[in-house]
């Protein structure tokens, strides 16, 4: 009885050590899913050709993943979906031009800031009538679901805000004339004018606001943070955050960027 009591001890540990291995190995090659909505060029879009996401929210989330040894596959959802997905455990992280508020900090957890962004406006090539952010009152302003442009425009005064799914809707709809202009992110409004909307629209000197963007992960998830702000500091100082940023805006980034 005892050794029949031995025996089985023995086993029940090799079983347990044999099970701890696997547990060890699967950590460490898991996938961790980053999610974006591919509609927001330059930080993400997916390439025709290919069918690859690309853009510099992929670059950068592909650079810290690889800084930190781990392994991460992107997957396309809306933007108004991301933080949601957080929550339920539907995706690991969001990496999506998303700017850090107190209002989202509440129900995420952000990064330290990877890129440093603004508001700004896009309006048709042959509009003389809006130059400046008071000009936008009482105009019919187009802005994506959920992002910071529709907030800044609810507070703009007499506004016809019109909400849109995606960022391609709102341009799509300044070009049929159906708004006045759209209030979003300054390197994507510029990223449009000089590509899909050259000679049709153009970005206006004006920035709105000066925004942080983070990269999001569950609250709680403080492992995965970790691993993403140390990664993130690597690339800053190595030099590879420089790189992506002049890859996809021609310019180095600001100085304040990489201090942190």
């Amino acid at each position: 009885m005892q050794k029949r009591t031995l025996f089985a001890a023995l086993f029940a540990a090799a079983g347990l050590i044999s099970a701890a291995g696997f547990s060890t190995a699967s950590a460490a090659e898991r996938v961790y899913v980053a999610a974006m909505d591919a509609a927001y060029p330059p930080f993400g879009s997916q390439d025709m050709k290919t069918g690859k996401y690309v853009g510099y929210d992929v670059d950068i989330i592909e650079a810290i993943a690889k800084s930190e040894g781990f392994k991460v596959t992107v997957r396309n959802m809306a933007f108004d979906g991301l933080i949601p997905a957080l929550i339920s455990n539907n995706i690991d992280i969001a990496i999506n031009d998303i700017t850090i508020t107190p209002e989202r900090a509440k129900r995420v957890a952000f990064s330290k800031r990877y890129y440093i962004a603004g508001l700004g406006i896009v309006v048709n090539a042959d509009n003389n009538t809006i130059r400046t952010a008071k000009d936008l009152e009482g105009k019919r302003l187009a802005v994506s679901i959920g992002s910071t442009g529709e907030e800044a425009a609810r507070e703009i005064r007499n506004a016809k805000v019109r909400v849109f799914n995606s960022l391609n809707e709102c341009y799509l709809e300044l070009g049929n004339r159906g708004v006045d202009a759209v209030v979003n992110d300054i390197p994507t409004n510029d990223y449009y004018v000089v590509t899909a909307g050259k000679g049709k629209a153009k970005a206006l000197p004006v920035a709105l606001t000066a925004e942080d963007l983070g990269i999001a992960v569950k609250k709680g998830n403080t492992e995965l943070l970790a691993r993403i702000d140390s990664g993130l500091a690597k690339i800053k100082a190595n030099g590879e955050l420089t790189r992506i940023y002049k890859k996809w805006f021609g310019k180095e980034p600001p100085a304040e960027l990489l201090k942190d």
